[in-house]
């Protein structure tokens, strides 16, 4: 990050995987930690998780066909029933443990870029100390998030059905529905772009919950196609590593060996994508020239240590492009 921010409008998208990666290992050692502490068990919860689903979808379908089979069997139905809540109960848990671990590192490497760009001294120990702090935040952008995400896809089926009901079985239908797909997938990535720059704003500034969205949608104006193209960049990288672990995770030791490749390349990948909405946050706030005001900054961050009184709590319209003035 050796850019001065008022530079960071030009960055474009090799530059901010550039930058991300100078940043990363700029600061190795630490991110080293914080990539070991939260991003680790993340990736080894989601990629777990997929290998566990499989085995319990296996043993349900196969109850289900051999009741379909057999006909009526109460042992049959008791067994595939306590199946099925046992199949909810790990999706519960596991959704709750990737929430929880993807907040935590979002919220420790978020903190330790701004403080490095505040010029702060930063370390493990003090990271550690902010996460719990700045993670309910975190959450209700998620949660705002999540209903975000919810209409859009209510949305998409009921586009996805009366396109089912209302066209025939031809060419035009077919490429019909690869268009709507391929809307789809621009809205979803635009989505995930502005929910990654509210997290940010969550962590940086006073906003949270549905203005840490607005904010994160009025600093992506006029940088939407950059950060659609950045994020799809990451899904790809992410969808190949999922492909490489479905295809090899049944053979044996050799799906053993590919299995925790897959799991480090996955840990590499979270870490560069949260390096990489941080990076991101700085070149639509420099694009929209509006300044960070260091000191309000390394204020805003200490407030979380008790060191000063936190902006959010002085004055709630508080923003960082908004350097205040002394009276």
């Amino acid at each position: 990050m050796d850019k001065p921010q008022e530079e960071m409008q030009e960055v474009g998208f090799f530059g901010i995987y550039k930058e991300s990666v100078k940043t990363i290992l700029s600061w190795k050692k630490l991110f080293t930690q914080i990539t070991l502490t939260f991003i680790l068990p993340l990736s080894f919860i989601f990629l777990l998780h997929i290998v566990i689903s499989d085995v319990i979808d296996w043993r349900i379908e196969n109850d289900e066909d051999r009741l379909d089979y057999r006909g009526g069997n109460d042992h049959l139905y008791r067994r595939l029933s306590s199946e099925w809540i046992g199949y909810w109960i790990f999706r519960l848990v596991y959704l709750s443990f990737l929430l929880l671990f993807s907040l935590l590192s979002t919220a420790a490497i978020v903190y330790t870029i701004a403080v490095k760009y505040s010029g702060d001294e930063v370390t493990f120990k003090k990271v550690l100390k902010i996460v719990p702090k700045v993670w309910k935040r975190l959450a209700l952008t998620f949660l705002w998030t999540y209903f975000g995400f919810f209409i859009y896809n209510v949305v998409a089926g009921v586009v996805v059905y009366i396109w089912s009901t209302t066209t025939t079985d031809s060419t035009f239908s077919v490429v019909l529905f690869y268009i709507l797909v391929a809307i789809y997938c621009v809205g979803f990535i635009y989505i995930t772009a502005v929910w990654q720059l509210a997290s940010v704003v969550t962590v940086l500034e006073s906003s949270y919950g549905l203005q840490a969205m607005m904010k994160g949608s009025a600093l992506i104006k006029g940088k939407r196609w950059l950060s659609w193209f950045v994020f799809f960049g990451l899904y790809c990288i992410f969808v190949g590593i999922l492909i490489v672990f479905y295809l090899f995770v049944w053979y044996g030791f050799m799906g053993l060996i590919i299995g925790i490749l897959c799991i480090f390349l996955l840990m590499d990948l979270f870490l560069l994508g949260y390096v990489v909405q941080t990076m991101l946050y700085l070149v639509c706030k420099s694009y929209h020239r509006e300044p960070i005001d260091k000191l309000g900054l390394s204020s805003q961050l200490g407030g979380y240590l008790g060191e000063f009184e936190p902006a959010f709590k002085v004055n709630k319209d508080i923003q960082l492009g908004q350097p205040q003035v002394e009276v």
